[in-house]
């Protein structure tokens, strides 16, 4: 009888440790998981980020469109899940500078004034086409030397970035949503949350990139169908020949 029940206590103490070990296992793998997604966010615990929104231009007063209000959900998991805390700025009110604290720019240049200013000094290979009249190359971009124009409902680009002044590992990013449609927005978020550790393993944690994604078919998908065009970092981050950098005008 003795016997019978100290191999029950062996083998509930092996139980015992054997759960302990797993929960401490499974625990330091995802905080391993979370430190990492916190570095590539550029959001330690209790930090704070900043959410710069565009107008909607149907709204009389400050209203954000649909689809960037699902942006802004799809971000503000990220924020929460990393600990962090977001301050929601419209455009133009947005007047601080870049590093201090980590950045989500939501939006096209036109709608959105930051981001303007965000592709001049940041991404000066980088044009749109602001023009107001209809035409083919309405809303297309101009990354380097090719166009990609926006066939709506059916292919919609974005640019995905994120950006540093340097590669010091004190500097917060930039994240910049830059759509041809407020759907494709909502797309590149999913797409950043979703590949964010294999960005960051390609990348680096503190590097540098500029995707160029397409919604495909979003009258019928929505934002769930997305392609990566290519990295454009490189022709988006160097500046255009010829002149060309005060203007937001894709060439024809």
């Amino acid at each position: 009888m003795d016997d019978y029940l100290r191999e029950i206590l062996i083998a509930v103490v092996v139980a015992v440790v054997a759960g302990v070990l797993g929960w401490v296992g499974r625990t330091y793998l995802w905080q391993r998981k979370l430190q990492r997604r916190q570095r590539f966010f550029g959001l330690p615990q209790n930090s704070e980020c900043v959410v710069v929104v565009n107008r909607d231009a149907g709204a009389g007063e400050w209203a954000v469109a649909r689809n960037d209000v699902f942006t802004l959900l799809e971000l503000s998991s990220v924020v929460k899940e990393c600990g962090a805390h977001a301050d929601l700025v419209a455009h133009d009110a947005a007047q601080q500078g870049f590093g201090d604290r980590t950045e989500f720019c939501v939006g096209g240049p036109v709608a959105n004034r930051r981001m303007a200013q965000h592709l001049q000094s940041l991404l000066p290979g980088v044009r749109v086409n602001t023009d107001s009249a209809p035409g083919p190359d309405r809303g297309a971009f101009l990354v380097g030397s090719e166009t990609y124009r926006l066939e709506a409902g059916t292919a919609e680009h974005v640019l995905l970035a994120r950006l540093t002044a340097g590669q010091n590992g004190d500097i917060r990013p930039v994240f910049l949503f830059c759509g041809q449609r407020t759907v494709a927005h909502q797309a590149a978020s999913r797409y950043l949350t979703k590949n964010s550790a294999r960005l960051a393993r390609k990348y680096g944690q503190n590097g540098n990139f500029c995707l160029l994604l397409k919604v495909v078919n979003s009258q019928a998908y929505g934002p769930d169908v997305v392609e990566l065009v290519g990295d454009v970092t490189r022709a988006a981050t160097s500046p255009v020949p010829g002149g060309r950098k005060g203007s937001h005008r894709a060439a024809s």
